[in-house]
């Protein structure tokens, strides 16, 4: 199958062809301001589906609002005409194709071009009108509120909140793409213009608030609630525009004669990690708790796991080693310690059910 797709080098083309290429399609072509004319034309006669994706909305002169909108659809629809390719055509369009304003006004006529070239020729056309995309390889500082957000704040540059009540409406790159491929392969019709299903209306000064938290989130080690969908695909989109020199960042490590213990990640509802370490004959721990619960994986090294119920003298005991990985659980009510066998260091990843709490730390000291 031979695949066009204008626009190529933007946004919504780049990721879509990135796509693309994972589902298996191979014959694609791509095509963006620099592709010459008689290569276009050849793709022209040999395509058998076409994402229009090229488009202007930030130009240097409101004129190229409907050159780039108007003026490269038609072209495109006119060197179909010539080779008679009736292949289905995709456009992306925006909501502002319903407004009042000179680029809404330049995609409504490509819009209108299209349908009138679906009419005189049989043309399946699906037209999207698409509202505010966000994602990954967005240009920022450009036309994308959520892409400068993400850009400036990773660097502490500075940005500008005209309305932070305004809300906003969203739909992720990823699930742009899906439903373009969806549409590829015979996808239904929703309503009168095609549309992505899965939206976000959120408020902007919502999301400024999570992108700054996600610019501390390294210092108090912590991750988003990733539970919440939108959540998600913001934090995956911060991430995206990390400086590329500042992809690491330091822990803070406590330690001693013993080894060191370095806090790694919280989560306000499914507690934090933290990473052991303990130097050969070195037992750490000898307490106990109420309702902190934690579990033990010891990935390098070698030891022992013991346990003893409070109110008895029954002594447990679990051999770990990082040749072996396996999950330890230490219930509430026993106290328990760990022992470094071996003559290397043992390297322990723990898991609590819930951050450490100085006022309130739920640790109580007893030997096994």
């Amino acid at each position: 199958m031979n695949i066009l797709v204008t626009g190529a080098r933007g946004f919504i083309g780049k990721n879509l062809v990135a796509e693309l290429k994972n589902c298996g399609y191979h014959n694609i072509f791509e095509v963006d301001r620099h592709t010459e004319s008689h290569i276009f034309e050849e793709y022209c006669k040999k395509a058998d589906f076409i994402f229009h994706l090229a488009g202007v909305n930030r130009p240097m002169d409101i004129a190229e609002f409907r050159e780039g909108n108007y003026g490269f659809t038609s072209t495109l629809l006119d060197t179909l005409k010539k080779y008679q390719n009736t292949c289905p055509v995709m456009m992306s369009s925006s909501i502002q194709a319903s407004l009042s304003n000179p680029y809404g006004e330049s995609k409504k006529a490509g819009e209108d071009l299209l349908f009138d070239y679906a009419k005189e020729t049989g043309t399946e056309v699906k037209i999207y009108r698409f509202p505010n995309v966000f994602g990954k390889w967005c240009r920022p500082n450009y036309n994308s509120a959520i892409a400068t957000f993400c850009y400036n704040i990773s660097r502490d540059l500075p940005i500008t909140v005209n309305n932070p009540k305004v809300e906003l409406e969203l739909v992720y790159i990823d699930d742009v793409v899906d439903e373009l491929i969806y549409a590829l392969t015979g996808g239904t019709k929703r309503g009168h213009f095609y549309e992505v299903p899965v939206k976000h209306k959120e408020i902007l000064g919502t999301i400024v608030d999570l992108i700054q938290s996600f610019k501390r989130s390294r210092d108090e080690r912590l991750v988003p609630n990733l539970g919440n969908s939108f959540v998600k695909k913001l934090y995956s989109t911060y991430l995206s525009y990390l400086p590329e020199d500042q992809f690491a960042y330091p822990l803070k490590m406590n330690i001693d004669n013993r080894g060191s213990f370095t806090e790694f990640i919280k989560t306000p509802d499914r507690g934090q990690v933290s990473i052991n370490i303990s130097k050969p004959g070195i037992t750490k721990g000898n307490h106990w708790h109420h309702t902190k619960n934690e579990k033990f994986l010891v990935v390098s090294g070698e030891g022992v796991i013991r346990f003893r119920k409070i109110d008895t003298d029954e002594v447990i005991e679990y051999f770990v080693s990082g040749n072996k990985l396996e999950v330890v659980d230490i219930p509430v009510g026993y106290t328990h310690n760990i022992e470094n066998l071996g003559t290397t260091d043992m390297v322990t990843v723990m898991w609590a059910n819930e951050w450490f709490d100085p006022e309130n730390p739920d640790t109580f000291f007893v030997e096994v």
